[in-house]
């Protein structure tokens, strides 16, 4: 019976594996994509609605979570329990459309490449607003390291392509999403970053009924 389990559990395992890398390509490759195709509308094809256009990522991936959750079950359906709890997930999302707001604004006027270069300082302004909002320090190594991406930002400042909107606007779409990470480790928002951690320690759906069709009878 242990012989049997065993060939069962590592299939399983090499199933929930090859899952998470398939996902992990389909984020890298969608993200590519969807900077690309948004740099193409807002600079070179003229669409001028950046925020309209923002409105549209944000609906598809509505009703595309709401596909994944409910009928493909890819994840649990977790309904909110409170009001205090909707209004955290409320706050969050508004930071959120916010930062896609800013660095889809910011791609109408700056390249590609340093939109993303802009995006690198990320780490900074999360340290930066883990000190204001928690006055924890981190070690000096971690804001040693934190010198060269500041750096190398301002050389990036030099380039032909530079546009002081465009720049302000990436700059404070990379600073809410920071703010963001640093918002769900922020005390009562702590939940949210729990669920999340959970979910992607559940097995997957179809892992019990193959474990169980190989259990002798």
């Amino acid at each position: 019976m242990s012989s049997t389990q065993q060939p069962s559990s590592s299939s399983s395992s090499k199933k929930q594996t090859l899952f998470i890398y398939s996902l992990i390509i389909l984020w890298y490759s969608s993200n590519i994509g969807v900077l690309l195709l948004n740099k193409y509308l807002l600079s070179n094809y003229g669409f001028r609605f950046p925020i309209f256009l923002t409105m549209c990522h944000m609906s598809a991936c509505a009703f595309f979570s709401y596909i994944s959750i409910v009928f493909i079950r890819l994840v649990p359906l977790q309904p909110i329990k409170s009001r205090p709890q909707f209004l955290k997930i409320a706050t969050l999302s508004v930071v959120f459309c916010c930062s896609v707001v800013g660095g889809n604004v910011s791609l109408r006027y700056l390249p590609v490449s340093f939109n993303q270069g802009v995006g690198a300082t990320t780490p900074f302004f999360t340290a930066l607003f883990a000190y204001l909002m928690t006055f924890k320090r981190e070690a000096w190594v971690t804001y040693a390291a934190l010198v060269p991406v500041v750096a190398g930002l301002v050389i990036a400042s030099g380039e032909p392509g530079f546009h002081w909107f465009g720049f302000i606007m990436c700059i404070s779409a990379t600073a809410a999403r920071a703010f963001k990470s640093v918002l769900q480790f922020f005390r009562g928002f702590c939940f949210l970053q729990k669920e999340s951690v959970s979910i992607i320690n559940r097995p997957l759906p179809q892992h019990s009924d193959s474990t169980n069709k190989a259990k002798p009878t």
